[in-house]
């Protein structure tokens, strides 16, 4: 079975870096042909790869991770379909159904319906993420007390949470803001 992408933490990168980066270079290669969007895309990423040396890319993921992946032979071709390019505009076949403007309009209130729900559920999360982090020193867990190293583990993890949370609510606001 190939290896399609291989998600690690910043930490784990730096540390395994040297072992890693040609062996998903060479496992990505025998993998076949793709295009960057649809390796982004089967990675998970929730941004925009970024070219890191020839073919190879990275993107962060919606936990956080980062993905690394390697498009053979997509030097350079993310960086000619980014928005505000200079990709020419193809013409809608004649055949090509289209969508009446009442249909439209009512697919696009239900998306702002849908984001603001989930902006919602977001900012509740991130409250009540802030309330568990207490600004880095909540109460120890009786658990805690005699081992410092858990503890610290437990605010990493809360510290973390908060962060993924304020990342989730900015992208949605952004989402929400590119919306009709």
């Amino acid at each position: 079975m190939p290896l399609r992408a291989f998600i690690i933490g910043k930490a784990h990168f730096r540390a395994w870096s040297w072992v890693l980066l040609p062996a998903i270079a060479l496992a990505c290669h025998t993998a076949g042909a793709q295009s960057v969007g649809a390796k982004a895309k089967e990675s998970g990423c929730v941004d925009v790869p970024r070219s890191i040396d020839g073919s190879m890319y990275r993107c962060t993921t919606a936990s956080g991770a980062t993905a690394y992946f390697n498009v053979p032979g997509a030097d350079n071709a993310a960086s000619s379909r980014r928005p505000g390019g200079s990709a020419k505009n193809t013409p809608t076949p004649a055949g090509f159904p289209k969508v009446d403007a009442e249909t439209q309009r009512n697919r696009d209130d239900l998306r702002r319906r849908v984001l603001s729900d989930e902006l919602a559920a977001e900012e509740k999360l991130l409250a009540d993420a802030r309330n568990a982090y207490a600004n880095g020193a909540p109460v120890p867990l009786p658990e805690e007390q005699a081992n410092a190293a858990k503890y610290q583990e437990r605010i990493t993890r809360l510290r973390q949470s908060v962060q993924l949370h304020e990342r989730n609510i900015e992208a949605l606001k952004k989402e929400l803001g590119a919306t009709r």
